[in-house]
Formats: C-alpha cells, structure tokens, sequence
C-alpha cells in the first residue's frame, strides 16, 4: 500500500491539487481588494464650519459620497453652515464612503397650526405656545361666541389649521366680544331662502323657524313674512323666524293679515295712559331675630311734696304759713297792742298765721 502511495502519478496528482488550491486563494484575495479597494484610504476632508455648497463640492472632488441632515436650527451660526461631520475630520476612509453632515437649517423648523378655532381663548393661546407659536395682536370682533377664537393671521392672512409655519412665527388671534345689543332687525321678505339666510348671517342673527307653504325645503322659495319684523331692535344672536312661498308677497296678502293678527300686537292710544303707584312693600317679621325687651308697667309712686302731711293734733307741731289772701290777719289783745306800740314807735304790727289744716285724703295706687 505504501508502494502504491509513492506512485509517482499519485505525487503528481496531490501537487496539482495544492498547486489549484493555492492559486484559487491568491485570486480570491486579489478579487476582494479590487472591489474594496483594500490599502487604498482617503483621508475625510475638514468642512467643518464651510458652508453646505462648498464641503459638497470638496467631498465630490475627494471621491466621498456626502449625506446631508438638517440640524436643531441655532440662530449663533450662519444658515446652511456645516456644523458636525461623521467621521471626524483627519480620519481615513474607502473610497465612496458617505460621510454624514449636520448643517445649521436656514430658520426653524416649521410647526403645524393647532386646531383652535372655536375654542376659548386662553385655552388656545396655551396651545399654540406649546407648538411654538408666538401670539401677537388680539384683534376683538362683534360675534355670538364671546371669548371664543374666530380666526388666526399669519401676517394678516387667515390661516387654517394644520397649516405649516416656522417655528416662534408670531400669528394675531381674532376672538369674539359677544353679541352686540339693540340691533335693527334686517329685511329680508322678498328674498329667497338662501338669499335670507346669508343676509341674516351677515347681520349675526340666527335663522329660527322656516315654514315653506308646501311643504317642502326649496332654498328658492320667497320669503313673504318674517318675525321679530324688519327695523325691531333685537339683540345679536336671536332668531329671526321665516315664512316662505313660490308665490309672491302680494299674491299672499290674507295670509299676511293673519300672521300679522298673530305676531303684530295692535296698541290703542285712545285710551287714557295708566298710572301706577308705589306701595309700601310689606315689612316680614323676622322670627330669627330676638324679641324686643318689654318695659315693666310704670308704678305711680307718690311725689314726697303730694305726700300725706301728719295730723297736727297729733305730733303737736305745725309749720306756719304766711298768705294773704286765703287767712285774715289775727289781731292780739289790747294789752300787748299798747305795749308793742311802745316798744315799736306808736306803729302797729299786724302778724299773720296760718292755722293748721287738715291734709285732704289722696288715693295711692300701690301694685
């Protein structure tokens, strides 16, 4: 067996296959940095700071492809200025690698309009300040919808929602300062139904009741009377009720007469005005409250001057009074007379005393 191993065609057979194994290694290698261009780096440029159009054309010149990302846009840098690169400047890389740059955008980014229309007014200044969105004028606008957002201006055109703005644009709110009052009412018999319902819209009335004669919906139908009537003063936001007809407002002269019988009050100035007089309003006792105090039944407590003097005759004292008018005088005896002349000068004295009286009797209540 080992004889037949060191055949020489045997030998000649394994060297050829190694010969082939060799040669299929080589090649294979010999593909792979043909098409990766192995050894063969470009160093990655520094655009860094260049503007977008100037590091493209340095990328191109260098045989890199480029890759071109908008950054988070900052007011410090110029627009379109390259502010990062991917790899790093100075590194090496195959030819045809794409480098990544980040560029400074030319203004913010643009944000989308919330849907505020209709809504309140503080509610909707929140919502476009969380978007990004700057308020500026808050223009006021007669409208049933106090408070509420009408429109929002972009530079003093209308925008609607979902419409895209840079970001931190500064838009004008229209907000509604509720119905105005003592409005003429507006004339719409003779118009048709479409033509009355823009005219009330215009005046900010609302259309109430719509009665077509036959029945049906025909927006084109006349309008032969309306309620409140043309030149009433209402206020905004009311409804103005329709009766509508193919036919012609003359064409419906009784029926006009009855609706009038029924939506027109007649006033009679003949008769003599009313008056009207005030009347006290009615005071309602107030339970709640405390009762007022009762004064105590008043004594009638005798005066000491009406007081009941002691019987003279029996404390044996009397206190003389000098009148007169109610007692004569009394005149002493001859004997005293003569020697009181004497003392006196000849003059006569003449002593007056009331004699004690009786006390009249005076009832005294004692309850």
């Amino acid at each position: 067996m080992l004889k037949s191993l060191f055949n020489w065609k045997v030998l000649l057979n394994l060297v050829v296959a190694i010969g082939v194994f060799v040669g299929l290694v080589w090649l294979t290698f010999r593909w792979l940095e043909y098409h990766t261009n192995h050894g063969q780096e470009i160093p990655v440029p520094n655009i860094v700071n260049k503007s977008v159009q100037e590091a493209i054309k340095i990328l191109d010149d260098a045989g890199l492809e480029y890759e071109v990302d908008s950054f988070k846009y900052d007011p410090k840098y110029r627009p379109f200025q390259v502010l990062q690169v991917y790899p790093a400047p100075g590194s090496r890389v195959k030819d045809g690698r794409a480098i990544q740059l980040k560029v400074n955008p030319r203004t913010w980014a643009r944000v989308e309009v919330p849907d505020v229309i209709n809504k309140y007014s503080g509610l909707a200044f929140q919502r476009l300040e969380q978007v990004g969105l700057k308020v500026g004028d808050t223009i006021f606008e007669p409208s049933i919808q106090k408070d509420a957002v009408l429109r929002i201006l972009y530079k003093g055109t209308a925008v609607k929602s979902k419409t895209k703005l840079p970001r931190f644009s500064v838009v004008d709110v229209v907000i509604g300062s509720g119905p105005m009052r003592n409005i003429a009412i507006p004339n719409v018999v003779g118009l048709t139904v479409k033509e009355a319902r823009a005219v009330i819209a215009k005046s900010m009335f609302e259309v109430g009741l719509v009665e077509h004669e036959d029945g049906g919906k025909d927006e084109s139908d006349i309008i032969y009377y309306q309620d409140p009537a043309a030149g009433d003063v209402r206020d905004q936001g009311m409804q103005i009720d329709l009766w509508a007809s193919k036919k012609t407002p003359a064409e419906l002269s009784a029926k006009i007469e009855q609706l009038n019988s029924i939506y027109r009050m007649k006033v009679d100035t003949g008769l003599p005005p009313i008056e009207y007089h005030e009347i006290p309003a009615h005071q309602e006792p107030n339970y709640d409250a405390q009762p007022p105090a009762v004064p105590a039944p008043k004594r009638d407590i005798p005066k000491p001057a009406d007081a009941v003097k002691p019987d003279a005759s029996k404390t044996g004292t009397a206190k003389p009074t000098v009148s007169g008018t109610e007692n004569k005088p009394k005149t002493t005896n001859s004997g005293a007379t003569s020697g009181n002349n004497a003392a006196t000068g000849g003059k006569t004295v003449t002593t007056t005393q009331k004699p004690a009286e009786k006390p009249k009797a005076k009832k005294v209540v004692v309850e």
